[in-house]
């Protein structure tokens, strides 16, 4: 299984990777607190996604990249996550934080927020809910570690998901999990991670990588 990004045009997706829709879920209180699994899309081995964000056979791609002029040049840093992440020392667990990375899924922002709660990890429940919020930060931008060194990551299988917000009315990134490799057009293969979210709206300035802009003003409908 891999990605390949191509020059201003779609995401070659090769080994038959399973695509699906994952819905944001939200508390009574309007904060994001979990993922729900929509109806998965037949694919055959390899498939385009489209990153341009004007295809009309969404989320495939229909060559319109082609009539737009489409710029998907890719700005994305090379480095490790762990080089560009700031960190974070809770009382019982550590935070680490890549904010270019941010797709705006807002999972981090319940119970007074992940950076707060991070500061009374001693109490159990606000440590659940620290652990709960990181892991279901589909870009990756936020890892909770233990005292010891060891990351806490969400177990997935090898798929993308098409993230969808109800809330906004909108889809959102390409949800990446599982290790699949991401090669850049120029075939650079970016750090192989548990999760990454991809850009599907075409506006992000951190490309292939989502940066939440598509709950600004180009949403991926």
């Amino acid at each position: 299984m891999r990605i390949r990004v191509s020059r201003n045009g779609p995401y070659f997706v090769s080994g038959r990777v399973p695509l699906a829709n994952m819905t944001i879920g939200y508390d009574a209180g309007g904060f994001a607190y979990r993922w729900r699994k929509g109806r998965e899309l037949p694919v055959p081995e390899k498939y385009a996604l489209c990153r341009c964000g004007q295809s009309k056979t969404k989320p495939f791609c229909d060559q319109s990249h082609r009539q737009v002029g489409f710029d998907g040049t890719e700005s994305a840093s090379r480095k490790p996550y762990l080089k560009t992440a700031r960190r974070l020392r809770g009382a019982c667990l550590d935070l680490t934080d890549a904010e270019e990375l941010c797709a705006s899924a807002g999972f981090c922002l319940r119970a007074g927020d992940i950076w707060n709660l991070m500061r009374r990890t001693r109490n159990p429940g606000k440590r659940r809910t620290v652990i709960a919020e990181g892991r279901n930060c589909p870009a990756g931008r936020l890892v909770v570690w233990t005292k010891d060194g060891q990351a806490i990551e969400p177990e997935t299988e090898p798929g993308i998901a098409l993230v969808r917000d109800p809330r906004a009315g909108m889809f959102g990134p390409l949800w990446v999990r599982g290790g699949i490799p991401v090669i850049s057009a120029a075939g650079f293969s970016y750090e192989v991670r548990n999760r990454v979210t991809l850009c599907r709206c075409g506006e992000s300035a951190n490309k292939p990588f989502c940066d939440g802009s598509h709950t600004q003003d180009q949403p991926c409908l």
